[in-house]
């Protein structure tokens, strides 16, 4: 889709934590899905990092469902067994089955996100990175969903805890946000519909992707269990091919 040209700014009003979330699964072995509801949030940090700025507010017009784990192997094999999916993907012999599926390409992504919408007749697709970050945020302000400082047991990163697991862990493992999201800091980074901008100042304001023509590198969300706790925050975000 072409890049909208950017809202003017707008006054966001201050987010307000969710306690609860409805949930859905489109079949029997679907990913649970949670509901996100329309709201107003200020997008980035100024915190670290110049790619994460500036601050600015962002208006999603529409609820959507996201995933309440991270996907995971087994659903992933059920897509390469169907044909949906052609990666086999490695799990860097960490185990399979409820670990979430990785060493994917973005384009595999997107298969596996086709492949779910033939299934049951629904929309599947990457979210934004402003879904992402609403939906990691789930009305917090704060550095981390659970606050402004790292805290044990909190997520699977390398820093997190005094013993730290080297790998990824089955999905669920650690407490879930206000949206009941879990893993949406560490565990394994993940993949939205973005293309990378270096910085936010011409990043769509409405919740949309950011595309360009010719887009090489996408954007990835969240940290992953081999980052330190700085690239876990809800702000953070990356970079690849």
């Amino acid at each position: 889709a072409a890049t909208p040209a950017p809202a003017p700014p707008v006054a966001a009003p201050p987010p307000s934590p969710v306690s609860t979330a409805r949930t859905l699964r489109d079949c029997a072995d679907c990913p649970e899905m949670a509901l996100v509801p329309a709201g107003s949030f200020e997008m980035g940090s100024n915190e670290m990092f110049e790619f994460e700025k500036p601050v600015h507010p962002v208006t999603l017009k529409s609820a959507f469902y996201i995933g309440v784990n991270e996907p995971t192997f087994a659903p992933w094999e059920a897509c390469v067994a169907q044909g949906g999916c052609q990666r086999r993907a490695s799990d860097r012999r960490a185990g399979r089955g409820e670990r979430p599926v990785t060493d994917i390409h973005w384009d595999d992504a997107n298969a596996y996100a086709a492949w779910l919408s033939v299934r049951t007749g629904k929309r599947y697709r990457l979210p934004t990175e402003s879904e992402w970050e609403f939906a990691a945020r789930a009305g917090t302000t704060t550095s981390y969903p659970w606050g402004r400082a790292v805290e044990v047991d909190k997520a699977n990163c390398n820093g997190c805890n005094p013993q730290p697991r080297r790998q990824t862990t089955p999905v669920g493992q650690f407490p879930a946000n206000a949206l009941g999201l879990h893993d949406m800091a560490g565990n394994a980074a993940e993949w939205v519909a973005d293309c990378w901008a270096d910085n936010y100042r011409a990043k769509p304001r409405d919740g949309s992707a950011f595309a360009t023509p010719g887009c090489r590198e996408r954007v990835l969300r969240g940290g992953s269990f081999n980052n330190d706790p700085r690239y876990l925050r809800s702000a953070a975000r990356f970079k690849y091919e």
